[in-house]
């Protein structure tokens, strides 16, 4: 992505379209980043996308219907406290 950030640019400078929309002062000074239309568009979509894919990627798995009990078991201890194996 290429980009282009002016610092420290009075309003009064700026063309008149962009002096417009900005509610500040003439004498303030601003920070303007200039980049390319779409570009940071396309980035974000293309991330939208790959999340949903991970999105609910275990759905289809019978050990995990149930949540919380799935947690529980890969939490608990490998040992009991009477140093047998634990079994669940």
């Amino acid at each position: 992505m290429n980009a282009v950030t002016i610092e420290h640019v009075n309003v009064a400078d700026l063309p008149e379209t962009w002096r417009a929309k900005l509610p500040a002062p003439r004498a303030t000074r601003v920070t303007v980043r200039i980049e390319e239309e779409g570009v940071a568009q396309i980035a974000s979509d293309e991330a939208d996308s790959a999340i949903d894919l991970l999105f609910g990627m275990w759905r289809d798995r019978d050990d995990m219907a149930d949540v919380e009990g799935y947690v529980r078991k890969i939490r608990a201890p490998r040992y009991n406290p009477d140093g047998s194996r634990n079994q669940n």
